[in-house]
């Protein structure tokens, strides 16, 4: 079973995946393998790999392989660009930055990393990824135009777009750290146009259960939680209490 499959499985028996972030460039790669074990025992469904500001090369592989070894989840990666590719992934979030102003985020990246994708024989999973404000440094880096909090109809016409080009998942995105997640009005209006084949990724900002219950209610398919994992003391307790409030 391939990750997209294992992932859409996980959507429609519980309701929603969780999703544990970790950056390679915030901590060494025996911090992120203990980070990611906790994580699975608090039941996330998978690991995604990489940042905005990001580390690459043999700093994303070291951080995979310390990850695989401690736990038995899927491991995603998450690329700011085409340098955190590596070889021991599970798959990458194969994406593009549609509302990108810098063509690099758009397509450029993306033709240099297919090559390397493979190569390595990673499992690319067909994303695309739309900022909204705040946006954080993922904005900042970017160069997005940010989708104003109080304008849906952007986020839906972007979000149509990438349905219609045959993306597979759509990331609604606030930006790491936010204090302000997506609105859970834009959920519900991007969900109600997509319809339910193709899955809505929600994070930025989400750092407790209530929060990712509610977008999930609203129609979010998978929920993203980074940041808040090298915050607490009691991962896998912040991670059950975000998994508990998301699963049917």
């Amino acid at each position: 079973m391939s990750v997209e499959e294992r992932l859409n499985k996980i959507v429609d028996k519980e309701g929603a995946v969780h999703l544990t972030l970790i950056d390679p460039d915030s901590q060494s790669p025996e911090i992120a393998g203990n980070i990611a074990r906790e994580a699975y025992n608090g039941g996330t469904d998978a690991i995604m790999v990489g940042g905005s500001t990001g580390a690459t090369g043999t700093t994303v592989e070291q951080t995979v392989q310390a990850i695989k070894s401690a736990c038995d989840l899927p491991v995603i990666l998450f690329p700011g660009n085409a340098g955190g590719l590596a070889p021991g992934a599970d798959a990458v979030f194969f994406m593009s930055l549609l509302n990108s102003r810098d063509v690099n985020y758009i397509t450029t990246n993306q033709a240099i990393g297919a090559p390397i994708v493979y190569k390595q024989g990673i499992e690319p999973i067909s994303m695309a990824y739309i900022i909204i404000e705040p946006g954080g440094a993922a904005g900042w880096v970017g160069d997005a135009r940010l989708i104003p909090r109080n304008r849906p109809k952007l986020a839906v016409a972007y979000s149509l777009a990438a349905k219609y080009l045959g993306m597979h998942y759509i990331y609604l995105e606030a930006g790491s750290g936010s204090d302000k997640p997506v609105p859970v009005e834009m959920v519900a209006a991007v969900k109600k146009a997509v319809g339910q084949k193709t899955k809505i990724i929600v994070g930025g900002g989400i750092r407790d259960g209530i929060t990712a219950k509610e977008r999930v209610k609203a129609g979010a398919d998978m929920i993203v939680t980074g940041t808040i994992v090298e915050q607490v003391n009691d991962i896998k307790g912040k991670i059950e209490e975000i998994t508990e409030a998301i699963k049917s």
